[in-house]
């Protein structure tokens, strides 16, 4: 199978983007050494697990700097384990009501303007979400790094003084994804991720991901910002800035719905 590369697109981690699911650190558990053979893993499986929950609402702002115009909005989000997620936009008041839903493997688009539901097709999957550097793609994409990477601790070093490992992800060939390759740095002690780079099937690297404001939220460690830039020297970039988070919180699966999508 040959990967597409995305031209307008990136990845919050290497395989799975659920924006009302900010960064926070995995519960702590038994970690075996670097030199172990399963080392590798669980680091990957730990970063996987940072991004998923039972259930989650929050607050955050997106900011999106094109070569052409800057934009931002402050949006609304619910997420209930890892198929359902729902985005509405607060703010501005011109786009206020619009919203996305991702019911498992479907994405809707509800218009506030003109109150119409659009699922999202195939055709579409690969075009920009809300105008950002995210696709549609991005949000409904859901499955283990081990599972569509090989995975190997290719180095180690600073990062801000912060000691970081770097492991570099490929590809599987059988895998269905976009990225030929993809480099995460992850601090040593916490193994919070701190940067991730991503590659087209070239070997050229296209997208970074940055992490940044680490908090203290609800026990967790989060990473309060995820900026991405694209690689190709534009200055464009897409930061996504949480101002609220709550976890496990009680969402019915009705609010997973097109029907809900309409009326909120």
């Amino acid at each position: 199978m040959k990967r597409r590369t995305l031209l307008h697109g990136a990845i919050l981690t290497a395989a799975t983007l659920m924006l009302p699911w900010p960064v926070s650190a995995a519960p702590a558990t038994e970690r075996p050494s670097p030199d172990s053979p399963g080392f590798t893993k669980w680091v990957m499986d730990q970063i996987d697990d940072m991004h998923r929950g039972s259930s989650s609402h929050g607050v955050f702002t997106m900011m999106v700097k094109t070569e052409h115009w800057t934009r931002t909005l402050t949006m609304e989000s619910w997420s209930r384990g890892e198929d359902y997620s729902l985005v509405r936009i607060l703010s501005p008041q011109k786009e206020k009501g619009t919203a996305t839903l991702k019911a498992k493997e479907d994405l809707f688009t509800y218009l506030a303007k003109t109150g119409r539901t659009i699922k999202v097709s195939g055709a579409m999957m690969g075009s920009s979400w809300m105008g950002s550097h995210f696709t549609n793609n991005d949000l409904v994409k859901a499955s283990r790094l081990v599972d569509d990477y090989e995975v190997a601790l290719t180095g180690q070093g600073t990062l801000g003084g912060i000691p970081q490992y770097v492991f570099t992800l490929t590809a599987r060939p059988e895998a269905p994804v976009v990225w030929g390759k993809i480099e995460v740095t992850v601090q040593q002690e916490s193994l919070l991720p701190t940067r991730e780079i991503f590659y087209d099937e070239e070997g050229t690297a296209v997208r970074a991901l940055e992490f940044g404001d680490y908090k203290e939220v609800g026990g967790r460690m989060l990473a309060g910002t995820l900026t991405v830039r694209p690689l190709d020297a534009s200055g464009e970039f897409t930061r996504i800035t949480y101002d609220s988070i709550e976890f496990d919180v009680s969402l019915p699966e009705s609010t997973f719905t097109v029907q809900h999508l309409k009326s909120l």
